[in-house]
Protein backbone atom coordinates (compact mmCIF):
# COMPACT_ATOMS: atom_id res chain seq x y z
CA UNK A 1 0.00 0.00 0.00
CA UNK A 2 1.34 3.60 -0.85
CA UNK A 3 1.97 6.61 1.23
CA UNK A 4 -0.80 8.20 -0.14
CA UNK A 5 -3.56 5.12 0.07
CA UNK A 6 -2.31 5.20 3.74
CA UNK A 7 -3.30 8.41 4.21
CA UNK A 8 -6.62 8.16 1.92
CA UNK A 9 -7.34 5.47 5.06
CA UNK A 10 -6.54 7.86 7.70
CA UNK A 11 -8.50 10.62 6.27
CA UNK A 12 -11.61 8.25 6.33
CA UNK A 13 -10.67 6.67 9.68
CA UNK A 14 -10.76 10.16 11.13
CA UNK A 15 -13.89 11.42 8.95
CA UNK A 16 -11.83 14.46 7.79
CA UNK A 17 -12.95 14.40 4.12
CA UNK A 18 -16.92 15.02 6.40
CA UNK A 19 -16.52 18.12 8.56
CA UNK A 20 -20.08 18.46 9.18
CA UNK A 21 -19.25 16.12 12.72
CA UNK A 22 -16.09 19.04 13.20
CA UNK A 23 -18.68 21.83 13.23
CA UNK A 24 -21.11 19.87 15.32
CA UNK A 25 -18.86 19.69 17.98
CA UNK A 26 -17.20 23.46 17.07
CA UNK A 27 -20.02 26.08 16.96
CA UNK A 28 -20.61 25.17 20.36
CA UNK A 29 -17.03 25.14 21.73
CA UNK A 30 -16.98 28.68 20.01
CA UNK A 31 -20.03 29.85 21.41
CA UNK A 32 -18.37 29.09 25.24
CA UNK A 33 -15.19 30.76 23.82
CA UNK A 34 -17.10 34.18 22.84
CA UNK A 35 -18.94 34.46 25.76
CA UNK A 36 -16.15 33.36 28.39
CA UNK A 37 -13.50 35.86 26.42
CA UNK A 38 -16.63 38.94 26.53
CA UNK A 39 -16.91 38.96 22.61
CA UNK A 40 -12.82 39.71 22.79
CA UNK A 41 -11.07 36.11 23.50
CA UNK A 42 -7.71 35.82 23.14
CA UNK A 43 -6.70 34.67 19.75
CA UNK A 44 -4.35 31.57 21.48
CA UNK A 45 -7.01 30.63 23.06
CA UNK A 46 -9.50 30.30 19.90
CA UNK A 47 -6.75 28.47 17.98
CA UNK A 48 -5.90 25.90 20.28
CA UNK A 49 -9.65 25.09 20.74
CA UNK A 50 -10.25 24.59 17.48
CA UNK A 51 -7.04 22.44 16.89
CA UNK A 52 -8.31 20.97 19.44
CA UNK A 53 -12.02 20.26 18.39
CA UNK A 54 -10.53 18.88 15.05
CA UNK A 55 -8.17 16.27 16.88
CA UNK A 56 -10.52 15.42 19.62
CA UNK A 57 -13.27 15.02 16.87
CA UNK A 58 -10.41 12.95 14.45
CA UNK A 59 -10.07 10.63 18.00
CA UNK A 60 -14.08 10.31 18.40
CA UNK A 61 -14.25 8.82 15.37
CA UNK A 62 -11.03 6.69 14.86
CA UNK A 63 -12.40 4.95 18.45
CA UNK A 64 -16.29 4.69 17.05
CA UNK A 65 -14.62 3.15 13.90
CA UNK A 66 -12.87 0.21 16.54
CA UNK A 67 -16.03 -0.01 19.04
CA UNK A 68 -18.82 -0.27 15.86
CA UNK A 69 -16.55 -2.33 13.62
CA UNK A 70 -18.84 -5.53 14.38
CA UNK A 71 -21.86 -3.58 13.32
CA UNK A 72 -20.55 -1.48 10.49
CA UNK A 73 -20.31 -4.55 8.72
CA UNK A 74 -23.97 -4.97 8.53
CA UNK A 75 -25.16 -1.63 7.64
CA UNK A 76 -24.85 -1.06 4.11
CA UNK A 77 -23.71 3.03 4.44
CA UNK A 78 -20.87 1.76 7.10
CA UNK A 79 -19.42 -1.69 5.72
CA UNK A 80 -16.83 0.34 3.48
CA UNK A 81 -15.57 1.97 6.50
CA UNK A 82 -11.45 1.13 6.74
CA UNK A 83 -11.52 -0.58 10.00
CA UNK A 84 -14.89 -2.93 9.07
CA UNK A 85 -13.64 -3.42 5.87
CA UNK A 86 -9.98 -4.67 7.10
CA UNK A 87 -7.75 -2.43 5.19
CA UNK A 88 -7.00 -0.68 8.76
CA UNK A 89 -6.73 -3.08 11.82
CA UNK A 90 -8.50 -2.30 15.27
CA UNK A 91 -5.49 -1.95 17.14
CA UNK A 92 -4.28 0.82 14.28
CA UNK A 93 -6.99 2.54 14.44
CA UNK A 94 -6.88 2.73 18.47
CA UNK A 95 -3.35 4.08 18.41
CA UNK A 96 -4.43 6.87 15.95
CA UNK A 97 -7.45 7.67 18.65
CA UNK A 98 -4.66 7.83 21.56
CA UNK A 99 -2.42 9.96 19.37
CA UNK A 100 -4.89 12.50 18.27
CA UNK A 101 -6.12 12.73 21.84
CA UNK A 102 -1.97 13.06 23.36
CA UNK A 103 -1.46 15.99 20.05
CA UNK A 104 -4.39 17.62 21.85
CA UNK A 105 -3.46 17.46 25.17
CA UNK A 106 -0.49 19.05 24.22
CA UNK A 107 -2.02 21.95 23.01
CA UNK A 108 -3.82 22.60 26.51
CA UNK A 109 -0.41 22.28 28.60
CA UNK A 110 0.22 26.18 28.04
CA UNK A 111 -3.41 26.84 29.63
CA UNK A 112 -4.36 27.05 33.30
CA UNK A 113 -4.64 23.65 35.63
CA UNK A 114 -8.56 23.70 35.71
CA UNK A 115 -8.48 23.29 32.19
CA UNK A 116 -6.07 20.49 31.96
CA UNK A 117 -7.98 18.78 34.64
CA UNK A 118 -10.90 19.02 32.94
CA UNK A 119 -9.02 17.56 29.89
CA UNK A 120 -9.47 13.91 31.35
CA UNK A 121 -13.44 13.80 31.09
CA UNK A 122 -13.56 15.42 27.70
CA UNK A 123 -11.48 12.31 26.48
CA UNK A 124 -13.47 10.24 28.93
CA UNK A 125 -16.42 10.80 27.07
CA UNK A 126 -15.63 10.71 23.67
CA UNK A 127 -13.58 7.79 23.88
CA UNK A 128 -16.53 6.45 25.67
CA UNK A 129 -19.35 7.56 23.54
CA UNK A 130 -19.45 4.78 20.97
CA UNK A 131 -19.77 1.94 23.83
CA UNK A 132 -23.44 3.94 25.09
CA UNK A 133 -25.43 2.65 21.89
CA UNK A 134 -25.41 -0.69 23.85
CA UNK A 135 -27.09 -0.10 27.02
CA UNK A 136 -28.18 3.89 26.99
CA UNK A 137 -31.85 4.24 25.79
CA UNK A 138 -30.87 7.53 24.52
CA UNK A 139 -27.15 7.81 23.64
CA UNK A 140 -27.57 11.14 21.89
CA UNK A 141 -28.15 12.48 25.32
CA UNK A 142 -24.14 11.18 26.21
CA UNK A 143 -22.88 12.73 22.82
CA UNK A 144 -24.63 15.86 23.59
CA UNK A 145 -22.53 16.09 27.03
CA UNK A 146 -19.41 14.65 24.98
CA UNK A 147 -19.80 17.27 22.39
CA UNK A 148 -20.56 20.05 24.75
CA UNK A 149 -17.48 20.18 27.23
CA UNK A 150 -15.68 22.26 25.09
CA UNK A 151 -17.68 24.87 26.81
CA UNK A 152 -16.78 24.67 30.39
CA UNK A 153 -13.30 24.31 29.12
CA UNK A 154 -13.54 27.41 27.19
CA UNK A 155 -14.89 29.37 30.73
CA UNK A 156 -12.16 27.23 32.65
CA UNK A 157 -9.67 28.29 30.75
CA UNK A 158 -9.88 31.91 30.21
CA UNK A 159 -11.61 32.68 33.46
CA UNK A 160 -10.30 30.34 35.74
CA UNK A 161 -13.41 28.85 36.89
CA UNK A 162 -16.64 27.57 35.45
CA UNK A 163 -19.86 29.67 36.30
CA UNK A 164 -23.47 28.53 36.11
CA UNK A 165 -24.09 29.96 32.34
CA UNK A 166 -21.20 27.39 31.10
CA UNK A 167 -23.26 24.51 32.50
CA UNK A 168 -26.36 25.82 31.54
CA UNK A 169 -25.03 26.11 27.45
CA UNK A 170 -24.21 22.40 28.20
CA UNK A 171 -27.44 21.56 29.00
CA UNK A 172 -28.56 23.44 25.67
CA UNK A 173 -25.95 21.58 23.75
CA UNK A 174 -27.28 18.31 24.81
CA UNK A 175 -30.77 19.34 23.45
CA UNK A 176 -29.69 20.16 20.55
CA UNK A 177 -27.55 17.08 20.02
CA UNK A 178 -30.99 15.12 20.90
CA UNK A 179 -32.57 16.83 18.11
CA UNK A 180 -29.65 16.38 15.29
CA UNK A 181 -28.70 12.81 16.29
CA UNK A 182 -32.42 11.87 16.63
CA UNK A 183 -32.22 13.25 12.73
CA UNK A 184 -29.43 11.11 12.28
CA UNK A 185 -30.86 8.02 13.84
CA UNK A 186 -34.07 8.03 12.21
CA UNK A 187 -31.95 7.52 9.08
CA UNK A 188 -30.60 4.46 10.08
CA UNK A 189 -33.61 3.19 12.37
CA UNK A 190 -34.46 -0.30 10.53
CA UNK A 191 -30.52 -0.86 11.12
CA UNK A 192 -30.35 -0.57 14.27
CA UNK A 193 -33.28 -2.63 14.53
CA UNK A 194 -31.92 -4.93 13.31
CA UNK A 195 -28.19 -4.87 15.31
CA UNK A 196 -30.23 -4.32 18.38
CA UNK A 197 -28.86 -0.90 18.67
CA UNK A 198 -30.54 1.76 20.93
CA UNK A 199 -31.03 5.55 19.97
CA UNK A 200 -33.66 7.88 20.79
CA UNK A 201 -34.89 7.34 16.87
CA UNK A 202 -36.52 4.13 18.51
CA UNK A 203 -36.87 5.28 21.87
CA UNK A 204 -39.43 8.01 20.65
CA UNK A 205 -41.03 5.63 17.98
CA UNK A 206 -43.78 7.31 16.52
CA UNK A 207 -43.02 10.62 18.70
CA UNK A 208 -39.59 11.48 17.17
CA UNK A 209 -40.34 14.42 15.02
CA UNK A 210 -42.32 15.80 17.79
CA UNK A 211 -39.36 15.06 20.35
CA UNK A 212 -37.08 16.79 17.80
CA UNK A 213 -39.44 19.63 17.48
CA UNK A 214 -39.19 19.87 21.54
CA UNK A 215 -35.48 20.05 21.81
CA UNK A 216 -34.84 22.31 19.36
CA UNK A 217 -37.39 24.49 21.14
CA UNK A 218 -35.51 23.67 24.95
CA UNK A 219 -32.48 24.25 23.49
CA UNK A 220 -33.80 28.14 22.43
CA UNK A 221 -35.12 28.70 25.48
CA UNK A 222 -31.99 27.57 27.70
CA UNK A 223 -29.52 29.91 24.68
CA UNK A 224 -32.17 32.64 25.24
CA UNK A 225 -31.95 32.41 29.14
CA UNK A 226 -28.03 32.08 29.30
CA UNK A 227 -27.88 35.28 27.09
CA UNK A 228 -29.73 37.09 29.43
CA UNK A 229 -27.61 35.84 32.36
CA UNK A 230 -24.20 37.46 30.70
CA UNK A 231 -26.30 40.76 29.42
CA UNK A 232 -26.23 39.70 25.59
CA UNK A 233 -28.74 42.24 23.39
CA UNK A 234 -30.52 42.28 20.36
CA UNK A 235 -28.63 40.98 17.65
CA UNK A 236 -28.16 38.01 19.91
CA UNK A 237 -32.02 36.74 19.82
CA UNK A 238 -32.18 37.55 16.16
CA UNK A 239 -29.40 34.91 15.66
CA UNK A 240 -31.12 33.02 17.83
CA UNK A 241 -34.90 33.70 15.62
CA UNK A 242 -32.76 33.06 13.04
CA UNK A 243 -31.90 29.58 14.36
CA UNK A 244 -35.55 28.94 15.45
CA UNK A 245 -36.43 29.55 11.75
CA UNK A 246 -33.80 26.80 10.52
CA UNK A 247 -35.23 24.41 13.50
CA UNK A 248 -38.73 24.77 11.49
CA UNK A 249 -37.36 24.13 8.25
CA UNK A 250 -35.97 20.70 9.87
CA UNK A 251 -39.62 19.89 11.00
CA UNK A 252 -40.45 20.36 7.35
CA UNK A 253 -37.49 17.87 6.07
CA UNK A 254 -38.40 15.03 8.53
CA UNK A 255 -41.94 15.34 9.40
CA UNK A 256 -41.81 12.44 6.09
CA UNK A 257 -39.90 10.88 7.97
CA UNK A 258 -37.57 10.03 4.41
CA UNK A 259 -33.94 9.08 5.25
CA UNK A 260 -32.58 11.48 2.64
CA UNK A 261 -35.06 14.54 4.02
CA UNK A 262 -33.58 13.29 7.20
CA UNK A 263 -30.13 13.12 6.58
CA UNK A 264 -30.33 16.52 5.30
CA UNK A 265 -31.56 18.22 7.97
CA UNK A 266 -29.17 16.31 10.51
CA UNK A 267 -26.51 18.21 7.90
CA UNK A 268 -28.40 21.25 7.90
CA UNK A 269 -27.47 21.34 12.15
CA UNK A 270 -24.61 23.40 10.65
CA UNK A 271 -26.15 26.49 10.18
CA UNK A 272 -28.36 26.30 13.55
CA UNK A 273 -25.22 26.41 15.57
CA UNK A 274 -23.42 28.96 13.30
CA UNK A 275 -26.54 31.41 13.35
CA UNK A 276 -26.08 31.25 17.41
CA UNK A 277 -22.26 32.09 17.24
CA UNK A 278 -22.67 34.91 14.76
CA UNK A 279 -25.63 36.05 16.97
CA UNK A 280 -23.28 36.09 19.81
CA UNK A 281 -20.12 37.55 17.74
CA UNK A 282 -22.33 40.42 16.05
CA UNK A 283 -24.03 41.18 19.44
CA UNK A 284 -20.39 41.76 21.31
CA UNK A 285 -18.93 43.78 18.51
CA UNK A 286 -21.92 45.99 18.13
CA UNK A 287 -21.63 46.66 22.15
CA UNK A 288 -17.56 47.14 21.55
CA UNK A 289 -18.15 49.94 19.15
CA UNK A 290 -20.92 51.44 20.81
Amino acid sequence: MTLTERLTLYLQLTRLNRPIGILLLLWPTLWGVWIAGAGNPAWHIVLIFVLGTVLMRSAGCAINDFADRDYDRHVKRTRERPVTSGRITPREAVWVSVGLSLAAFVLILPLNELTLLMSFPAVFLAASYPFTKRFLAIPQAYLGIAFGFGIPMAFAAQLGSVPPVAWLMLVANVFWAIAYDTEYAMVDRDDDIHLGIHSAALLFGRYDVAAVTGCYAVTLALLSLAGQMVGLGWVYYAGLAIAACIAIYHYTLIRGRQRDRCFRAFLHNNWFGAAVFFGIVLDNLLRIRI
